[in-house]
């Protein structure tokens, strides 16, 4: 089944076509059918009538006198479309036989002697056939009387109904293609805004809401349901952010202390520096980890960034690039650039921090003596930032794992780091309308950063 025909909105506007043209053809059908049975009753009421004023003139002056009837008035045509036979011994006496089978069966010996009604097709002077209806009745004498009519008239009115009906039906196709168009928009038009509040709320606009239209319908109700999930969602959402930011400002006050002293115990006894140092280096880890908490927390709590100001994103990783060409020229890493212009909205600390946690996973996975590669292109798609390493990579299975907060691979375990270089990427990204992935070089990683242009 094609993607047109699986869609909702499609099945839906061909189920009110299908609809109207159902019951346009049963209630058409209805009409020319008993239409049809009305005239043919009101063409039998005629012929029953003629033939009883024929069998009067047979009852009074027999054969012969019937034969004459019959003779003068087919000759006088006042009546085109009356047809009148008299058959007697196979053979038609007056008028002319009919040619249809059943009609030729009725006048053989030892066919049933009673008053029935045939129908059959002549062919006519303008060679279109014209339907007969005809009463066959016996006579006294062992003849056979036939006093039928030609359907012309009626069968011009239903070739006229006909045509009527089939223009008729397609002005319902075109009104139930019409409707059913018009009632697949406002479905998917209803549908659409649920859909486009929930994309924008996945993108971090976390307190946008469905509009009600006040009808208290399917999709009123429904957009209330989802109103109430979300405000229950932000509601969490809010609950884990705030004991996030108070663990964290409640930690980071006594941590600072704990730093401070061990430092001036450090300067007052030099003897135990070592032991010291390492203590001062885990708190400041710690530190530093509750600061990634707070900026993570306070960048996913922000709106899309779509009425920042435009920034020329090249310049920005020009400046990142030149921050850690030192770093990589003492770990005798290569670090290269290709660059083209492009301008995006958004943060540009934030950004900034993004291509510093890039630049910063790169150079500290990259085997000594390769090249980290920073390239920068404008595609149809948006900016593309993709930052590459000839490092041990990062396994299929894991590489969606890894932007979660606190993840580290196992091969990892032993390097700086808290695991949350990466959920700031992602978070970042984010919200400036993008988003982050990390693809396979082998060996090596590239991690790919979609950006959409100003």
């Amino acid at each position: 089944m094609s993607p047109a025909l699986r869609s909702t909105s499609m099945r839906l506007a061909l189920a009110v076509m299908a609809s109207f043209l159902l019951a346009f053809v049963v209630l058409g059908a209805g009409v020319y059918f008993t239409v049809s049975a009305l005239l043919l009753e009101d063409a039998r009421e005629l012929v029953r009538a003629d033939a009883a004023g024929l069998l009067e003139i047979h009852r009074d002056g027999g054969r012969t006198a019937l034969a004459e009837e019959l003779r003068a008035r087919l000759e006088a045509d006042d009546e085109p479309d009356a047809v009148y036979a008299l058959i007697a011994e196979g053979r038609a006496l007056a008028g002319a036989m009919p040619t249809d089978l059943h009609a030729r069966e009725m006048t053989r010996a030892g066919a049933p002697r009673k008053t029935h009604w045939i129908q059959y097709s002549e062919r006519g002077a303008d060679t279109a056939p014209h339907h007969v209806v005809a009463q066959l009745q016996p006579l006294r004498d062992g003849a056979w009387l036939l006093t039928g009519t030609r359907l012309t008239s009626q069968d011009r009115f239903l070739q006229l109904v006909l045509r009527t009906a089939i223009a008729a039906l397609l002005v319902a196709a075109t009104l139930g293609a019409l409707v059913g168009g018009l009632t697949s928009r406002w479905v998917s038009r209803r549908l659409r805004q649920l859909d486009d509040t929930a994309a924008r709320v996945g993108g971090g606009e976390l307190g946008l809401r469905a509009s009600l239209d006040g009808s208290d319908d399917a999709f009123d109700r429904l957009a209330r349901r989802f109103n109430g999930m979300l405000d229950r969602i932000e509601d969490l959402l809010g609950g884990v952010r705030h004991a996030t930011d108070h663990i964290a400002h409640d930690l980071r006050t006594p941590l600072t202390r704990l730093r401070n002293r061990l430092e001036e115990l450090r300067a007052q006894e030099p003897e135990r520096a070592p032991a010291l140092d390492a203590a001062v280096a885990d708190t400041r880890q710690l530190l530093q980890s509750f600061g990634a908490l707070l900026r993570l927390a306070r960048i996913e709590a922000q709106p899309l960034a779509t009425d920042e100001a435009t920034l020329e994103l090249a310049t920005l990783v020009g400046d990142a690039v030149e921050l850690y060409q030192p770093s990589a020229v003492e770990r005798g890493l290569a670090l290269r650039t290709q660059l083209q212009p492009c301008r995006v909205r958004g943060d540009s600390d934030q950004l900034f921090q993004l291509l510093v946690n890039l630049l910063d996973n790169a150079l500290k996975y990259a085997p000594p003596g390769s090249e980290v590669t920073v390239t920068l292109r404008a595609t149809a798609d948006g900016a593309v930032l993709q930052v590459d390493d000839r490092g041990p990579g990062i396994p299929e299975a894991d590489r969606e794992r890894v932007f979660d907060r606190f993840q580290r691979l196992e091969t990892h375990r032993g390097s700086p780091g808290v695991g949350l270089g990466l959920s700031l990427v992602r978070a970042i990204a984010h919200r400036h309308g993008g988003h982050a992935k990390l693809l396979d070089l082998a060996p090596g990683l590239r991690v790919q950063v979609v950006l959409p242009l100003a």
